[in-house]
């Protein structure tokens, strides 16, 4: 397995069991965590999930500062404020879109990475419960 790969696949694995925790988002924390018990059996399917999974994040990541950008229901105009256990500080939203972005530009160029492409079994069909 690329080293890429695995870590995108921890990657996802941190985000879906800190959903789980959290109790937010749970139903899409279980289905990422079937896409990647499928990348880790080679399955096609799990390819195809990988990549729209990460083009979608992207998609949605990129419009995330025109759906909250409301002028008539902004609550407040300064920077948001992020704690982090004992690590508290306040950054411009502008400057976490644009990491969000960057994270989720790095997770596509990996997921379509030549490497990580050619781990996949090509003879195998879509079927993930194999």
């Amino acid at each position: 397995m690329p080293k890429r790969l695995i870590a995108l696949l921890v990657f996802f694995v941190v985000i879906s069991i800190s959903g789980l925790i959290a109790k937010q988002g749970v139903l899409f924390s279980i289905l990422t965590l079937f896409m990647v018990l499928a990348i880790i059996g080679k399955q096609k399917a799990g390819l195809i999930m990988l990549r729209v999974y990460t083009l979608l994040q992207l998609a949605i990541v990129s419009v995330l500062p025109l759906v909250l950008y409301d002028p008539e229901n902004l609550a407040a105009s300064g920077p948001s404020s992020f704690a982090i256990g004992s690590f508290k500080t306040q950054l411009p939203d502008w400057i976490v879109f644009a990491i969000l972005i960057l994270l989720a530009i790095v997770q596509v160029w990996l997921a379509f990475n030549r490497k990580v492409g050619s781990y996949f079994d090509r003879e195998v069909n879509l079927n993930i419960m194999r």
